[in-house]
């Protein structure tokens, strides 16, 4: 940015695009503490905006990268964190934040995500998890509670839900968290944690879906924000124990915060390592290309 730009502000974060979330979504709460942690982030760590790159999936979810003015690419269904680890390896300056749904990851890319997570890519992962196919009008995903009555499933599921934060803990994340669309400043500073962790971030977000499966009370409830030193956060087995409290389907209470972080070498390092010494093919590429136009 030149001295004759100023810095842009949070509000220059959104876009001109007109918002189609349903009244009371709970991605209005995640577009705006997006917004401001990205802010936030480059006023306080000194990252340029350009160097903030989002990506979405498919689902409503994936709008978000419309709303807001930051580097944006729309994967599809399920594949949104392939393209972002290739962006981190290209580009070692830019911060990664995929935005992808429950059903988008959980369902059609959970070997893309458990992948990442078991290399360590420097990227960071949200989930906007409403715990229901909410553009598709209500169809049950991997995280719906038994008995969940959708369209697909009118008489009710019969299977458990998956608790991805378990999932996501055995495949190698080195930063799990979960938060609540009710509680954004909660949110905001776990997207800030989340995005400068170096190494493979997750974060679960509890998120409303006012339409089709609406759990306010329920997580107005149950949800509650985790003291300090409720978790030691640099142990597996005090992170699993924690996770364990809810399993995303019987009655308990559900803790949010960060469960896990620690500081491990990233999949970018190990790959750097790999092709050090080696020829520079980007030209051989190059000529291959231009000779069968």
């Amino acid at each position: 940015m030149s001295p004759e730009q100023p810095a842009r502000t949070a509000g220059d974060l959104i876009t001109r695009a007109q918002n189609t979330w349903c009244p009371g979504c709970g991605n209005f709460s995640i577009e705006h503490m997006m917004k401001s942690a990205i802010a936030e982030l480059s006023e306080e760590e000194g990252i340029p905006i350009e160097n903030f790159v989002l990506l979405g999936g498919i689902g409503c979810h994936g709008k978000l990268v419309d709303y807001l003015n930051v580097n944006s690419f729309y994967g599809i269904h399920g594949r949104s964190i392939p393209a972002a680890t290739g962006i981190r390896l290209a580009n070692p300056d830019v911060k990664v934040i995929c935005h992808v749904g429950d059903g988008d990851i959980y369902a059609e890319g959970l070997d893309h995500l458990i992948f990442a997570a078991k290399r360590n890519s420097d990227i960071t992962v949200v989930v906007h998890d409403n715990r229901v196919y909410g553009l598709t009008t209500g169809q049950y995903t991997p995280t719906s509670p038994t008995g969940f009555k959708g369209r697909s499933t009118p008489g009710g599921i019969t299977e458990h839900p998956i608790n991805p934060l378990e999932v996501m803990l055995a495949a190698g994340a080195t930063h799990i968290g979960r938060g609540y669309t009710k509680k954004v400043r909660h949110l905001k500073d776990l997207f800030k944690e989340a995005i400068m962790h170096r190494g493979f971030s997750f974060i679960d977000v509890l998120q409303i879906c006012a339409t089709y499966f609406n759990l306010t009370d329920y997580y107005n409830e149950h949800a509650y924000e985790m003291g300090e030193g409720e978790v030691e956060t640099g142990r597996f087995e005090s992170a699993l124990e924690k996770i364990r409290e809810w399993d995303y389907d019987r009655e308990a209470p559900i803790a949010l915060g960060t469960f896990y972080s620690v500081k491990k070498p990233i999949y970018e390092e190990h790959f750097q390592s790999l092709t050090a010494g080696k020829p520079d093919r980007r030209a051989f590429v190059q000529k291959v290309l231009q000779e069968r136009r």
